[in-house]
Order: C-alpha cells, then structure tokens, then sequence
C-alpha cells in the first residue's frame, strides 16, 4: 500500500465463531480498528474502508474477538501490511529480491494440525510452541549473494520473545521499528524482539564466502520470567551462494523525528500490571486460579476505564514492578515515544527510538511512553501483546474524545 490509497477489504468469515481484523499499528477510524465488539459473525462479512494517511512502515493484521483472539492467530490467522512512501523511496534501499519480509512464529504441529489448548500455566505465561516456522515454513532457508539485503522482521508469536542474532555474529543495522524508520541507522549485535514488534534491519553478507550458511538464531536472555529466554535456537538459515558487487551505502540519516517533550503532557497515568487470584475460570485444586490485570481491573467492553482528550499529550506508564512475566504493552490508535525504563534492563535499547505501537516491559521494570493522541476519537483498547494475557483480560478500553 502506498501512503494516501485508499482501502477497500472486505473480510469473508468461513469459520464457525465470530472474528475480525485488528490492522496493527494504522491509525484509521475506531470503527475499522478491529475492536474486540466488531464482529463479523461465523458465515458473515465485514467490509473495511479507510485511508492510509500515515509514513512508510511495517504493520500487520490479526484477528481480535475477545477470548479466541490467541486460539485464532496461533493457528495461521495473521498477515503483513507494508506501508510505503517517498521519504523512504528516496534512500534507495535494498528492494525487490534483496528485501526480505519474515513473519516469525512458533507452532505446536500434529498430525491433526496446529494444536491450540492452552493449561492454566501457560495461560500465565503465554503458549508457546516447540516449532519455529517464518512465512509458515518449517525449517525455513534463502539462497542470498554476497551483498546488503533489507530483512523486515514481524514476531507474530503469540508469547515468545526473540533474542535475535547472527550465527556468525554479524552485525545488524537497525533502520526502523513498529512506525517506520528510525532517525539514524543503530548497529547492534542481538536484539530482542516481542510479539506484536517489528524490525526492519539490514545486514550484509559481502564478507561471507559462497558456500557458507549462516543462521538467524535466538539467543538466550535474561529476566524474562521462568518461560522466556531459557534457551539458544536457529531460526532460519541463510545459503550464500553467489557473489556480488554492491555499491550500496547505508544512509546515516533516515528520517525527520521530532522529539515530544515529556512536559508537554497534561496528564500521567500510571498501569499496573499484576495477577490475582479468582474463584473461577481455569480451576486449580483448590478452585482458585491467576488472572492477569490492569490496575486490578479484568477486559470489560461495557466499561470505558480512561478518558483521553483528543489533541493532547499524555504519559503512560506501565509498571510491571511486581510482576514475573513479560508483557508486550501495545496501544491501539495511536503511536508513542519510548521515553525511559527503570528497574529491570534499565534503560532502552536500539529498537525503541522513534515511533512505537507496543514496547517490552520485562519482570520489575517500569516504562513510560509519551502519547500524541492526536483527532481520532472514538473507542479503543490497550493491552498485553501476550495474546494468552489479553485473552485472559489484560486488556482496558480509552474513550477519546
């Protein structure tokens, strides 16, 4: 899609429960948004029609009906929607074959399909699966030449967070996030990646001989909780098997950002993220059971539980100081800035300048995101990109207006 087309999409529902289409990380109309109250019934249709108004970037679409949201886009309903424009076209990067979208998920397959019957634990800590598929291939390579290629990185998981690395610890040069491009490019080693985050990385394998195959692997990591990071695997593996001559530069300048300043904001809220124990739900022995929440609150769509004014600056904070398990913060409607981390990691890391839709926020740690809420009102929800955690009611509802 290029910025200023318009959008016509209608979603065709032939499975038997209700669904919908959340268009992640596009700032469109409340009511094309995908909230979890717009339906389209089993058997029925939902048309979207919106404009894209917005920079270049990689976004996505899943489903959202409360409940089923995990349960759908575990088993294959998610896609990429790549936004493009002339800021970005003016820096003449690697396109074509050498741009390279990668979906990233983990699956649990059987000879019955892909399996999803999540227990109370891994409702806790999110469902994960023991096969790594990209674009839905198990076992996934690509044959590339000793040049620059564009990687454009989703993690379409619905838990696990990446470490992502070289296995011959080449570099990657970070050039854009959830929002589109970043300032300037930002070299880096490893780096993690959440569900619901994106990446748009280049690398280059002009010191590679042919012959060889290098993978994308996830590295270990730590303070992820009891379920993330405990282990090192490959991911994809790249066969260079020719050479080339490339005369590509990266840019050192990528994009205007300006900077929001935090004392533009009329209004700090604060997010608690934190688990309680309920008479019902998933039973324990004892009938008591874990629920994940937002300021002790569980998903209810007849509750607005914040009023925001259109055109205003706020601060967010999400504070995942008492909690154990890390959770993905993403807001719909609009876009944030990173503005500090603390407890934890500490402090941001590469991936977090620029324009961001969901941001990590690991056991301990405290992060707070500058919001433009710019004239879009209407309905909206912010939860957990754990899709076991929203599905599970970490999820609250904004009334802008």
């Amino acid at each position: 899609i290029n910025k200023g087309d318009a959008v016509n999409i209608l979603l065709q529902n032939n499975l038997s429960e209700h669904t919908n289409i959340h268009w992640h990380g596009l700032k469109i109309p409340a009511l094309m948004d995908g909230h979890p109250d717009q339906l389209a019934n089993a058997g029925g249709t939902f048309r979207y029609l919106f404009t894209v108004n917005q920079r270049a970037g990689l976004s996505w679409y899943h489903p959202h009906p409360h409940e089923i949201t995990g349960k759908q886009v575990f088993q294959g309903l998610a896609g990429l929607f790549i936004i493009n424009d002339a800021e970005e076209a003016a820096l003449n990067l690697p396109s074509g074959q050498y741009e390279i979208p990668l979906v990233i998920q983990d699956k649990r397959i059987t000879n019955a399909g892909i399996t999803y019957n999540p227990s109370m634990e891994e409702v806790m800590a999110g469902f994960m699966g023991e096969s790594i598929v990209v674009n839905a291939v198990y076992s996934p390579y690509t044959e590339v030449a000793t040049r620059y290629y564009r990687l454009r990185i989703l993690n379409g998981s619905n838990a696990r967070v990446y470490n992502l690395a070289f296995s011959n610890n080449a570099d990657m040069i970070i050039i854009g996030n959830d929002g589109g491009l970043l300032k300037n490019p930002v070299t880096v080693k490893e780096i993690l990646i959440a569900p619901g985050e994106r990446l748009d990385v280049l690398v280059t394998f002009n010191a590679v001989s042919v012959g060889s195959e290098i993978y994308l692997t996830s590295k270990e990591f730590g303070n992820g909780g009891d379920a993330q990071g405990k282990q090192s695997f490959r991911i994809m593996k790249f066969k260079v098997t020719s050479a080339a001559t490339d005369t590509f530069i990266v840019p050192s300048n990528l994009s205007a950002i300006s900077t929001i300043a935090a004392s533009s904001a009329v209004k700090t809220r604060t997010f608690e993220i934190s688990n309680a124990m309920e008479h019902h739900g998933y039973p324990m022995n004892d009938g008591m059971q874990m629920r994940h929440r937002i300021n002790g609150k569980l998903f209810d769509t007849g509750r607005i539980d914040e009023n925001v004014s259109a055109n205003t600056n706020e601060i967010w904070v999400f504070d995942n100081s008492n909690g154990d398990e890390p959770h993905p913060m993403h807001l719909h409607g609009v876009f944030f800035r990173v503005l500090d981390r603390t407890g934890g990691r500490g402090n941001l890391i590469a991936s977090e300048s620029g324009w961001k839709d969901t941001v990590l926020v690991m056991p301990g740690e405290r992060v707070r995101v500058i919001i433009p809420f710019e004239s879009n009102t209407g309905k909206f929800v912010f939860h957990c990109h754990n899709l076991e955690h929203e599905d599970d009611g970490l999820m609250l509802q904004y009334q802008l207006s």
